[in-house]
């Protein structure tokens, strides 16, 4: 790392801000409409594209600053090098511009830091792991999470859920998460999303089972890797 860079003052003035003035000069010559379209890209939508690119880099920027403080023989510079690297930073930052979600966005920074530290998952699995990250929304990743580890998943959000006789995932998952209560439709399309990936082995979760059931782990190894990939062991 460059002695006292400071890539909040790089981002000040980037190839982006050249490639914005390219693209408003361009759209400023289509006859009749062309004035106003440049305005609109001006006003309305280049500014919060700029400010999520902005802060995207940023905070991928202090993550690998961590990393080369904290593991030795890490070098930001010699990332430079690496293929994968560059090749996730890009796709997932072209994600990033287009999502708002935290969830999301934080699986995506995991991402490119990851793809750095967890070398024994192959190129072709992590841009597959990124594909899904791309397609899935939030609540997709919070249902994999919860049928991870159920009883940790409750536990962690201070929810008592038993079933004294007989009991089914999908009443601890609406326990868990009351926002979900009345909308079986909604979280049973994100189940068939998660079999379908192969990221979970049942495709439904309404199956009446005893409690050591209920809480027991549904991800494949797949879909465990999956877990690994998008979240961090920095914090």
């Amino acid at each position: 790392m460059e002695e006292g860079r400071d890539i909040r003052k790089d981002l000040e003035l980037s190839s982006g801000d050249y490639a914005h003035a390219g693209v408003k000069a361009g759209l400023s010559t289509i006859p009749y409409l062309g004035g106003s379209i440049a305005e609109f890209f001006s006003f309305v939508i280049s500014p919060p594209l700029v400010k999520r690119r902005d802060e995207w880099l940023i905070e991928i920027y202090d993550r690998l600053v961590s990393l080369e403080e904290n593991i030795e023989g890490f070098n930001i510079a010699n990332l430079s090098e690496n293929e994968n690297f560059i090749s996730m930073l890009l796709y997932a930052t072209q994600i990033a511009m287009r999502t708002r979600e935290k969830e999301k966005l934080e699986a995506l920074k995991n991402v490119v830091v990851n793809s750095i530290l967890v070398p024994e998952i192959d190129e072709n699995m992590q841009q597959i792991f990124l594909n899904i990250v791309d397609r899935y929304t939030p609540w997709h990743l919070l249902i994999l999470n919860c049928l991870n580890d159920p009883r940790k998943f409750c536990e962690e959000k201070g929810i008592n859920y038993s079933c004294s006789i007989v009991g089914s995932k999908s009443s601890m998952l609406e326990c868990a998460n009351p926002e979900l209560r009345g909308r079986q439709e909604f979280y049973d399309q994100i189940i068939k999303d998660l079999y379908y990936n192969g990221l979970i082995n049942l495709d439904s979760l309404h199956t009446n089972m005893s409690e050591n059931g209920v809480f027991q782990s549904n991800t494949t190894k797949m879909g465990k890797e999956f877990l690994r990939f998008i979240q961090s062991d920095l914090e």
